[in-house]
């Protein structure tokens, strides 16, 4: 019985559990000189950068670190599929998994080196899965669902639905890149000697010589009004965010600051909503100390903002001017680069201009992966790859015309005489086979310009138990251009040359290899592959 029984979790822990940190009041009543941040009494931040002490003897002069010594971060996998599907040959697949959710498929063979490879995408609510295969390594060549495992061992489905619609790559591609941005929005607090308060950070209203030469290193005041770059949600047209902000591009990103001084001051306000409103829906901050007084995280309180770069000026309005840098985050945000050097003190220049800037951007994507952002996150890409699936759902549908009257977009649908893609094809059953499985197989790229098209009907026949027992080979040739797709269907021949029974025993309804080597030299010359299965 002992055995059996599972240990309870320790109870969470309170306040009271914690010996707590001590106050900024504590602190500020000690001899100096203090930290540029302490941490709130009960936890729940982390702090990067604690030593700010000159090393002795100084070091000499370095040259300054080439702007790649300094990663910005990126979400990689969001751009493979621009890169390396969007205009080649491809082909993607959609499907629903019971626990998996949507999902959407892309593969293509490629050739790197004089290796042939799988490069494989699969979709999903949590995340993107990607990876490239060696054929060599395989066994046997693949098929969709084979595919998808390769990548993400979960996938539990019957079967993957060829995307038909000629748009599709357009909608793929933007849900990939729906996590990428280059415009960025950060606060910039001044913190004067003393203050340890909310309502005396936002109550700041002159800016000292100091404060002025730090906001322009850091990018260009701008006049707000009729301003046409990324504006970071400040007002350009009526003046209600202010008249001037600081703006700036860094590595073809676009950077708007919220600064607290320039945003609106509102007489009789303790707490400065205009200002907090903007600064306290930011991410990251900025908190300028021209004077050594701590910074606490929890003196601003925000659902948003879970990062904070502290920047304390030394030697100001000289030739000498320096800077000491820490980072603080919330407890869930993961550490983010680049790493600050020890002792933490930078000199005024466009190496520190480099670090500051990649340091905040880094510093938002690391806060995205807060339980918090997490979680918005996943709601976020959950809706929108449940739209990429019903749009392409309903429009590989339309195409075939197997929709109803609603869903046949962009095929001209409308009432009787509409139908989609398919539906402008006559095609030709013969009444003794019962139709098994239709591969639509070689759909050339450039069907509007050659209108020439290669259709497969397999037909089960009763005398053999093959699903492949018989293939017509029905060639569409150029013949009226006028008609909706220019071409009509032209049937060859329906003889026993032009028949194929197979061999293999099998209960499947997908075709065999061996009809594949039948069909593949009479095909089209560089004509790409795309079947679709109904059964």
């Amino acid at each position: 019985m002992d055995e059996q029984r599972s240990l309870l979790p320790p109870p969470l822990k309170t306040e009271e559990d914690y010996i707590p940190y001590p106050s900024v009041h504590e602190v500020l009543g000690r001899v100096g000189p203090f930290p540029l941040i302490l941490l709130p009494q009960f936890g729940g931040f982390w702090i990067e950068g604690t030593n700010h002490e000159p090393k002795e003897p100084p070091e000499t002069d370095k040259p300054p670190c080439p702007s790649s010594h300094f990663k910005l971060e990126t979400n990689s996998t969001a751009k493979i599929y621009r890169k390396h599907f969007i205009g080649k040959e491809h082909f993607n697949y959609y499907t629903m998994d019971a626990t998996l959710g949507h999902l959407v498929f892309s593969m293509k063979y490629d050739v790197i080196g004089d290796q042939e490879h799988l490069r494989l995408m699969l979709r999903t609510k949590i995340k993107t899965y990607h990876d490239v295969i060696p054929i060599s390594c395989l066994t046997e060549f693949p098929n969709v669902i084979q595919m998808a495992k390769l990548v993400c061992e979960e996938v539990n489905v019957d079967r993957f639905y060829p995307v038909l619609y000629p748009k599709a790559s357009r909608l793929i591609v933007t849900f990939d890149e729906h996590v990428l941005s280059n415009n960025f929005k950060f606060g910039i607090i001044y913190q004067k000697f003393g203050q340890t308060a909310e309502e005396e950070l936002f109550g700041n209203m002159e800016e000292s010589p100091a404060f002025v030469e730090f906001l322009e290193f850091l990018g260009n005041r701008i006049e707000l009004h009729d301003f046409k770059g990324f504006r970071g949600g400040l007002d350009v047209s009526h003046g209600q965010t202010g008249t001037e902000s600081v703006y700036t591009s860094f590595h073809n990103k676009e950077i708007m600051f919220h600064v607290s001084t320039k945003l609106p001051y509102t007489e009789g306000d303790s707490q400065q909503l205009q200002r907090k409103r903007h600064i306290g829906n930011d991410i990251v901050a900025i908190v300028f100390q021209e004077e050594n007084t701590p910074f606490v995280p929890d003196m601003i309180q925000s659902n948003f903002l879970h990062a904070y770069v502290v920047v304390q000026v030394e030697n100001a309005g000289t030739n000498n001017v320096t800077y000491k840098v820490s980072v603080t985050a919330r407890d869930d945000v993961p550490f983010f680069g680049p790493a600050l050097p020890n002792p933490a003190i930078f000199k005024k220049g466009l190496e520190f201009r480099e670090l500051l800037f990649t340091k905040l951007i880094n510093a938002e994507y690391a806060c995205y992966k807060a339980e918090k952002f997490a979680k918005l996150k996943e709601r976020t890409r959950s809706a929108l790859l449940e739209t990429l699936y019903e749009e392409v759902h309903l429009n590989s549908q339309s195409m075939m015309g197997l929709g109803g009257d609603d869903d046949k977009m962009e095929n001209g649908g409308s009432g009787g005489g509409g139908g989609g893609f398919f539906e402008s094809f006559k095609v030709l059953y013969i009444p003794f086979f019962d139709v098994v499985a239709v591969l639509l197989f070689c759909l050339y790229d450039d069907w509007r310009n050659s209108g020439c098209f290669c259709f497969l009907i397999f037909f089960n026949s009763f005398a053999h138990p093959s699903p492949c027992n018989m293939i017509l080979k029905i060639l569409y040739e150029k013949e009226n251009p006028s008609s909706p797709i220019g071409a009509t269907a032209l049937l060859l021949s329906l003889t026993p040359p032009q028949s194929y029974a197979c061999q293999e025993e099998s209960t499947s309804s997908s075709c065999c290899l061996s009809c594949l080597s039948y069909l593949s030299p009479q095909m089209t010359h560089n004509v790409p592959l795309t079947y679709l299965l109904l059964d």
